[in-house]
């Protein structure tokens, strides 16, 4: 195995972090690997901030669904959705002013176009996770960032057409990990089709849970007493508070855009 492929399979999420600082030639490298990842169009539409104010760390780590090891990471970046900075290009190429000589209408961003961006700020934020992950700096995906618009975005000074897509913890682990505790995936069969997609049915979904299963002699005790691990999913995930929160923060970040 290659080294590139060792990075990838051995890499875990790290919530807990040495005292050793991430220097400043480390995070100049890891962001030129950041700048070089796959963009629509050539386009980069998004931007990254670099969250230095312990002050701003303390209180992300509480407006993002109160996860403490936030406040404690070395090194915190911020992945923006950006189609403002093309506007804003646009204003100064005075393309509304091209449209209006041509006949042609001048349309703001939409949906689609934060899809794209949406794509193109993850993408950095996983070579970011590679790059450091090469330089033994863990790091950790905060998607809680989509929670609390309101509050955010004033704290960020985030115009109309920025959407915080994902936060980044990133530090060296507090001790060697090993690959006991790393969370498991899903067999190929059950993620890659060929030629069209496949819905699973009951029999697919017991082969692809039974991992997670403990023997029929040590019956599990799921998540406030459900029945299954998907009853289980739906009341810790899809109906919990913090995902209520984000799916009402985004619906006035999607109004907003719009």
């Amino acid at each position: 195995m290659n080294q590139t492929l060792d990075v990838i399979m051995k890499r875990r999420s790290t919530r807990a972090y040495s005292h050793s600082p991430i220097t400043d030639d480390e995070k100049d490298t890891i962001l030129e690997a950041t700048l070089r990842a796959p963009t629509a169009g050539n386009m980069m539409l998004y931007s990254i901030v670099e969250v230095d104010s312990q002050n701003l760390k303390n209180t992300l780590a509480e407006t993002c669904d109160h996860q403490s090891f936030i406040a404690k990471a070395p090194w915190v970046l911020l992945y923006l959705a950006d189609f403002q900075r093309q506007y804003d290009y646009f204003d100064y190429c005075e393309v509304s002013r091209l449209c209006q000589e041509r006949g042609i209408p001048y349309r703001m961003p939409e949906t689609a176009d934060l899809m794209l961006a949406c794509c193109d700020a993850l993408i950095a934020a996983q070579t970011t996770v590679l790059a450091a992950e090469s330089l033994g700096i863990g790091s950790c995906y905060i998607g809680d960032i989509m929670e609390n618009y309101e509050v955010h975005r004033d704290l960020l000074h985030l115009p109309r057409y920025v959407f915080p897509i994902a936060l980044l913890c990133l530090g060296r682990p507090v001790r060697e990990l090993s690959d006991k505790g790393r969370s498991s995936r899903f067999d190929r069969e059950f993620i890659v089709y060929k030629d069209s997609y496949t819905r699973l049915s009951g029999g697919d979904f017991k082969r692809m849970y039974g991992p997670l299963e403990t023997p029929a002699d040590a019956p599990r005790q799921y998540y406030q007493g459900a029945d299954n691990i998907g009853q289980a999913m739906y009341l810790r995930k899809t109906s919990s508070d913090f995902s209520l929160e984000m799916v009402r923060s985004v619906k006035v970040m999607l109004d907003n855009w719009k």
